[in-house]
């Protein structure tokens, strides 16, 4: 009988622990997400490295196999902060590849992740660096499939290394691989990055310093349903290298290309 309660007691103390620090989180957040114009800056300095240290426990905490629950809720945190635009404006998204170091060690195979530590991360934070480095050790953890369309993952880090670091061979690698990964599967979608990405990766060995590469590259994150925020910095950039973005009545985006170089 003892052991019976000691079974049943144990993973209750643990759920009620890790809620426990689920609810610690939510009131720092809630000053985040509630912070008025008249915040100080100062204030909000304080706010943040008050986070900071919270996600820094809930990184090294034991999860007692509650990692899966931990990254979802540190990935909620993460969507409020990320959209709370008020306050971003003026402190910045550095907090961004913080959240992502916690979400992505409890769970690498968290795919949504992947998408959204690109967009943070390389683009909103200027941290392309931490951002792939942080993709490259959760693909440690994946296969071609596992999770399922997990060569998305082998995209993105493709699009940060292009468009970021200026690094195509890099890149052209990471396209390669994702052609390859999504070549295992028979479905329409995968397919279509297949062959897309094989296009790419073909066209970066043989133009590593093209703007074209880059324009399509751009066009990619335009088209991957992107907050309007990014949908603006992708236009800015494709016309900024010569393309031009031309957005269709049904909401969907066409390129029009400068002369190839």
């Amino acid at each position: 009988m003892l052991l019976s309660r000691q079974s049943i007691a144990t993973p209750f103390v643990v759920c009620v622990c890790i809620l426990g620090v689920g609810l610690i989180q939510f009131p720092q957040l809630q000053k985040l997400i509630n912070s008025q114009k008249s915040a100080s800056l100062e204030t909000l300095e304080k706010e943040i490295k008050s986070e900071k240290l919270r996600l820094n426990f809930l990184q090294k905490m034991p999860s007692f196999g509650y990692d899966n629950f931990i990254a979802d809720l540190v990935y909620l945190n993460f969507s409020q902060y990320f959209g709370d635009d008020e306050v971003r404006d003026k402190t910045g998204y550095s907090l961004s590849p913080e959240y992502f170091e916690v979400i992505l060690e409890r769970d690498p195979r968290f795919l949504a992740a992947y998408r959204s530590l690109s967009v943070s991360t390389s683009l909103y934070a200027g941290m392309p660096e931490r951002a792939i480095a942080l993709a490259e050790k959760g693909l440690k953890s994946l296969s071609p499939s596992v999770p399922e369309k997990s060569y998305y993952v082998w995209r993105s880090k493709g699009i940060d290394e292009l468009l970021f670091l200026g690094n195509a061979k890099a890149a052209q690698q990471s396209f390669a691989t994702a052609a390859n990964w999504a070549s295992n599967f028979s479905d329409p979608e995968s397919q279509l990055i297949a062959n897309s990405s094989q296009k790419t990766a073909e066209f970066l060995s043989r133009n590593p310093n093209s703007k074209y590469a880059q324009i399509s590259t751009w066009a990619m994150v335009l088209n991957y349903q992107v907050d309007e925020r990014t949908q603006k910095r992708a236009i800015r950039a494709i016309e900024a290298l010569g393309g031009k973005v031309i957005t269709t009545p049904e909401g969907t985006h066409k390129i029009v290309f400068p002369p190839k170089d």
